[in-house]
């Protein structure tokens, strides 16, 4: 019985993962992880001690790359602290407009920013396209560690 409570609990975290790899509050590979951790400690699975480590590993570079590869991207087209923090809350704000404004509240808030600090607009509208992009590339990392550890799972789980 307690093993079934476990797997619905193993499942609850690989799921909020996922979601958490589009949520910037959720620690989406984490989640993930955690939830592989779990499904490891019930008679359904048994991981490779080694699978683990990798995963885990992996789990937590993605989760500081996250901080990183926006900030990276905003700096990389020329972008100052005022487009990093405008991305930031234009990110906020746009989770209350679903996926459409996850991706556009980024660049809106990195533009905004950036016209706070210096008014030329040609330069905002390129650090807000490197803040785009870094949020972008940590997306797609969150959600390729994810969907690894989302593999092992299922994998597990069914054979």
């Amino acid at each position: 019985m307690v093993d079934y409570l476990f797997l619905v609990l193993a499942i609850a975290l690989l799921i909020i993962g996922i979601i958490g790899c589009l949520v910037p509050v959720l620690p989406g590979p984490p989640l993930s992880f955690a939830g592989l951790l779990v499904l490891h400690f019930t008679e359904f699975a048994e991981f490779n001690i080694t699978l683990l480590i990798i995963l885990g590993s992996l789990a937590v570079i993605v989760a500081v790359f996250d901080y990183v590869v926006p900030i990276w991207g905003t700096k990389k087209f020329g972008g100052s602290k005022y487009g990093i923090r405008g991305a930031t809350i234009g990110l906020l704000i746009g989770l209350f407009f679903g996926p459409p404004g996850i991706i556009i509240g980024p660049f809106i808030g990195a533009v905004s920013g950036e016209l706070i600090y210096k008014s030329d607009f040609s330069y905002a509208i390129r650090a807000g396209f490197g803040s785009l992009i870094g949020f972008m590339a940590g997306i797609g990392l969150k959600l390729a560690v994810s969907l690894i550890i989302t593999f092992y799972f299922i994998r597990e789980f069914f054979m």
